[in-house]
C-alpha cells in the first residue's frame, strides 16, 4: 500500500519464529510477520508484528543483523518504542495506542496525550481519515471518560488532551502496521530528512 507519494508499505516474508521479551517484560517465543517499508534510494526498513506465545502482541521496527549506515535517530528506533496491541472494548476488536514519536537529541521518544487536532497534525489528517474510513476502524479515547465525547476528524477538537487509540477488527493485519508506521517511524524519517516535514 502507498502511504505517501514514494513511501510503500507491503507485507514481507512469511511469518517466522522469534525469541525475545514482550512489552510486559516476559521472556517468550512467538511468530513475527514482517512488513517492509520502501522509500526509493534508501535501505528497506522492516516492521515486525509479533504474536507472542504468552498471548501478547506488539509491533517494532526490526533491527537486522547487519544494519546499513543510517542516521543515528533512525538507528536508535530499531527494536525500541514498541507498540503493544491489546483487546479493545467488546466486539472482538483490538487497539493500538496512538502515541507518536518525536526526536530529542537523536533519541526517539514518545508522546502519549494529544488534543485530537494535535494528533491529526502529527499523523496527517488525510492519512488518519483514510485509516478510520476502513470498516470497523475507529479513533477513540483510550478509555471511556465522561469529559471526552466522540472523536470527530471532521472537526478535531484542540482543547482537551487525552490518550487516543486506534480500534480495529481482530482479523485486520494492515491497520496496526500502517498506524505504527505513521506514528512511530514517519516522524523519525522526517527528522532525518528522508521525508519532507509536514506542513
Amino acid at each position: 500500500m502507498r502511504l505517501l507519494d514514494e513511501l510503500i508499505l507491503e507485507r514481507g516474508s512469511a511469518p517466522h519464529r522469534k525469541t525475545g521479551t514482550t512489552c510486559g517484560g516476559t521472556p517468550s517465543t512467538g511468530t513475527a510477520t514482517g512488513w517492509e517499508l520502501r522509500l526509493p534510494g534508501r535501505p528497506v526498513l522492516t516492521v515486525h508484528d509479533t504474536r507472542w506465545n504468552n498471548g501478547e502482541r506488539d509491533l517494532v521496527l526490526y533491527k537486522p543483523h547487519v544494519v546499513p549506515e543510517i542516521p543515528a535517530a533512525l538507528s536508535n528506533l530499531h527494536n525500541r518504542l514498541r507498540s503493544g496491541i491489546e483487546a479493545g472494548t467488546g466486539g472482538g476488536r483490538l487497539r493500538i495506542m496512538a502515541w507518536a514519536t518525536w526526536v530529542d537529541r537523536e533519541r526517539p521518544r514518545i508522546k502519549k496525550s494529544f488534543t485530537t487536532a494535535a494528533l491529526a497534525a502529527a499523523y496527517g489528517l488525510d492519512g488518519l481519515r483514510s485509516l478510520t474510513a476502513r470498516e470497523g476502524v475507529t479513533l477513540e479515547p483510550r478509555d471511556r471518560r465522561p469529559d471526552v465525547g466522540v472523536v470527530d476528524l471532521d472537526d478535531p477538537q484542540d482543547e482537551l488532551s487525552f490518550q487516543h487509540a486506534v480500534f480495529f477488527p481482530a482479523d485486520d493485519e494492515q491497520t496496526p502496521a500502517e498506524a505504527f508506521v505513521h506514528l512511530k517511524v514517519l516522524p523519525v524519517l522526517r527528522h532525518i530528512g528522508w521525508l519532507p516535514r509536514q506542513s
